[in-house]
C-alpha cells in the first residue's frame, strides 16, 4: 500500500522536483523545505490547512501518477477532488459497459454491497460485545436493488447500539463524527483511485443518484468497507480520545492496510477494494454476476485493539 499525504498545517507550499512532491513552509520569509516524498509512493495528498499554494508542476505530476487531490474543510469532509484525465487503456468500451447496464444489473450489484455491508456491521456489532443478530436477520433480507431500504433500517438498529442511544450520525456534529468523517475520507480517496484504475466513470453510479454528486459510483463502493472505519472510530473513541489528534489519525489511515481473508488468500483493505472496482467491470461487461468483496470479519489487528480496549 502507498501511503497518505496529509497537509494539515497552515502556509505550506507544494511543488514537484525530480520525481518528488516537496512541501515546503511559507510561514516566514526564509522558505524552507519540511518534507518530500516519491510519486511512487502517494496513494492520495488530503489537504485541509489554510495558505496553502500548488505550482502547476505538483498538480500535473499528481494527475499524471493518477493521484487524487482531496480538498477537505475543517470537519475533515470532502469538498473536492482532483482526479486524473487519462485513461485506462480500455476506458472507451467500460464506459460504454457501464453506461449501457441494465437496472437488473445495477440492482444486482447494489443489492450485494447493501448485503456485505450490513453484515460486517454485524460483525462490528458482535466484536464489541452486542448483539449482532437483528443486523444479520436484516442482511439475509435484501433483495435486489434493496427495495425495502434494508440498509436505512440497519443503520436505525447500529449507529445507537455502536456509539450510545444519543448518538446521532452527522457530518457536521461533535466527535466521533469527526473520527469517521477523516476515515471515510481516507476510504473515499482509496475507492475513486480504484475505480479510475479499473477505466470506470466515477460519476455513473449504480445506486447513488444525486445529480450533484460527481463521485456516484465511487460512493456506491465505499459502502461495504465503512464499517471497518467504524471500528477504528469506535477504538479511538473507547481509548479515551475525544478529539482526533496525529496518532487519531494514524489508527484511521491504517485501516487500509488491514488484512482480509479473501477467496484468493490475504489482502488489505485497500486492495480489496481495488478488486471491487474489477469485478464490477466484469459484472457490467457480462463477464461474471458477483462482484468480489470478502466475507464478514474483523482484521486481526483490530481484534488485538478489541481486546486491548476491553481489558
Amino acid at each position: 500500500m502507498r501511503r497518505f499525504v496529509e497537509i494539515a498545517h497552515d502556509n505550506r507550499h507544494l511543488r514537484s522536483e525530480h520525481g518528488f512532491l516537496v512541501i515546503d513552509d511559507t510561514a516566514s520569509d526564509s522558505n524552507h523545505e519540511v518534507g518530500r516524498v516519491p510519486y511512487s509512493d502517494i496513494e492520495a495528498v488530503i489537504t485541509q490547512g489554510h495558505g496553502i499554494t500548488y505550482t502547476n508542476g505538483a498538480l500535473v505530476r499528481l494527475a499524471q501518477s493518477s493521484i487524487p487531490l482531496v480538498l477537505s474543510n475543517h470537519l475533515h469532509q470532502v469538498e473536492g477532488m482532483l482526479l486524473t484525465s487519462q485513461g485506462n487503456s480500455l476506458q472507451a468500451h467500460r464506459f460504454e459497459a457501464q453506461i449501457t447496464a441494465t437496472k437488473p444489473t445495477n440492482k444486482r450489484i447494489w443489492s450485494q454491497i447493501v448485503r456485505a455491508k450490513v453484515l460486517q456491521q454485524a460483525f462490528v456489532l458482535e466484536a464489541i460485545g452486542e448483539s449482532p443478530d437483528k443486523l444479520r436477520g436484516l442482511g439475509a433480507r435484501v433483495t435486489s436493488g434493496d427495495q425495502t431500504n434494508i440498509e436505512a433500517q440497519a443503520a436505525r438498529a447500529y449507529w445507537p447500539t455502536l456509539f450510545g442511544k444519543s448518538f446521532r450520525r452527522d457530518r457536521a456534529g461533535s466527535n466521533p463524527n469527526g473520527f469517521l468523517n477523516y476515515g471515510y475520507t481516507i476510504l473515499r480517496a482509496t475507492t475513486a483511485r480504484a475505480v479510475l484504475a479499473a477505466g470506470l466513470h466515477p460519476s455513473i453510479g449504480v445506486h447513488h443518484s444525486n445529480d450533484s454528486n460527481t463521485m456516484r459510483l465511487v460512493d456506491d463502493l465505499v459502502e461495504p468497507f465503512r464499517p471497518f472505519v467504524d471500528l477504528q472510530a469506535w477504538l479511538i473513541w473507547q481509548g479515551g480520545s475525544s478529539e482526533l489528534d496525529r496518532g487519531g489519525k494514524e489508527k484511521l489511515v491504517e485501516v487500509m492496510t488491514q488484512d482480509l481473508q479473501t477467496a484468493s488468500g490475504i489482502s488489505p483493505i485497500g486492495m480489496c477494494v481495488q478488486a471491487l472496482a474489477t469485478s464490477v467491470v466484469q459484472v457490467f461487461q457480462g463477464e461474471a454476476t458477483q462482484v468480489l468483496l470478502p466475507k464478514p470479519q474483523i482484521p486481526a489487528a483490530m481484534l488485538s485493539d478489541l481486546a486491548r480496549v476491553q481489558g
